[in-house]
């Protein structure tokens, strides 16, 4: 497979488009700003469609109005911008519409707003973390798999250590870019008229002629979608965990760093290990409690006051002899056995 140099906005612009995405939409705000310049230049030539929007509000629900006509659609931003972003991504969510959302955040203090979300109701945005620019490339062509197999938001958290740093991905021109599964719920302008035209938006509520379940299954059969994916797409990377008496947890781009400290940790005869959750949700818990079983310490490293410790604590929590937070400092979290 023939291989190019890209910075890490062009290799995500790039893998966008080569499954099968034709418009990207966002306001420019830094470190967002490279990937909006990125797909300008990537969907161009693919007839693809690049808006940008006068506002962070506007460019997602002209990406959800894309997506609503079956097409394969992003928007992005920094986490201030994906703020303003939070109703709609609920309204994606429970409305069941596929959407694919660039979080290039200004470290790693975004973690809760991708895990937890700032909208209504119940619902859950699945979150894939890359450590690298080859992850990004890997991770954006999984994520609108992941939308349209879930009809839901799927974010990818990225930063500017990603967008700017340049790496090796695989490129093939001569590859026929993917496309998207059949959406027989997209609304194409084919059915007006019919007295079987389609309905987004209305949580499933039905026409005359078509009822649907109402509101209340519908909340119930989302619900138990999100419970579904939590089971299936929990993904992790982990190393040395076999023999490890001590585990370091990361993500994203400082997962790197940490395996590099922790390769000279091992080389001087210290029995430690990484674990690494490839999903931020569903975060990879049972991963995590099965290589943390033999530890005697599990510390936490992040780019933050102290965002994924909470999943961390709950999930080593599982552990025989529950482990107990001691604190933090610079990112480093310590969790350990009580004495």
């Amino acid at each position: 497979m023939p291989l190019v140099l890209r910075d890490g906005y062009d290799a995500i612009a790039q893998a966008a488009v080569d499954v099968g995405c034709r418009f990207f939409t966002g306001y420019p705000m830094l470190p967002f700003t490279g990937l909006l310049d990125a797909f300008d230049r990537a969907l161009e030539p693919a007839g693809g469609v690049m808006i940008q929007a006068d506002t962070e509000i506007e460019g997602i629900n002209m990406a959800l109005g894309a997506s609503a006509t079956g097409a394969r659609a992003a928007t992005g931003s920094t986490g201030q911008g994906i703020a303003l972003m939070q109703e709609a991504v609920a309204e994606a969510a429970l409305n069941e519409l596929p959407l694919v959302i660039f979080n290039m955040g200004r470290g790693q203090q975004d973690y809760f707003q991708c895990t937890r979300g700032g909208g209504w109701g119940d619902y859950r945005t699945i979150t894939l973390a890359p450590s690298s620019v080859v992850e990004a490339d890997e991770l954006t062509r999984l994520a609108f798999e992941l939308a349209d197999t879930w009809l839901t938001p799927v974010i990818v958290y990225g930063d500017a250590l990603i967008g700017f740093t340049q790496m090796t991905v695989e490129d093939d021109p001569s590859r026929p870019a993917a496309s998207p599964p059949p959406k027989p719920w997209a609304l194409d302008g084919s059915t007006g008229g019919t007295g079987q035209s389609k309905v987004i938006w209305t949580w499933r509520l039905g026409k005359h002629n078509t009822p649907g379940p109402g509101p209340s299954r519908h909340w119930e059969s989302v619900a138990a979608k999100y419970e579904e994916a939590a089971r299936i797409e929990p993904r992790h990377e982990a190393s040395d965990v076999d023999d490890a008496e001590c585990l370091v947890v990361s993500f994203g781009t400082t997962g790197p760093f940490v395996d590099y400290v922790v390769d000279e940790l091992r080389r001087d005869g210290h029995a430690i290990g990484t674990f690494r959750p490839v999903t931020l949700w569903p975060f990879p818990s049972d991963a995590l409690a099965a290589a943390a079983t033999r530890c005697e310490q599990v510390l936490v490293y992040e780019l933050n006051a102290g965002q994924m410790i909470d999943d961390v604590r709950l999930a080593v929590s599982r552990v025989p002899g529950a482990c107990a937070c001691r604190g933090m400092r610079h990112g480093l979290a310590e969790i350990r056995p009580p004495a």
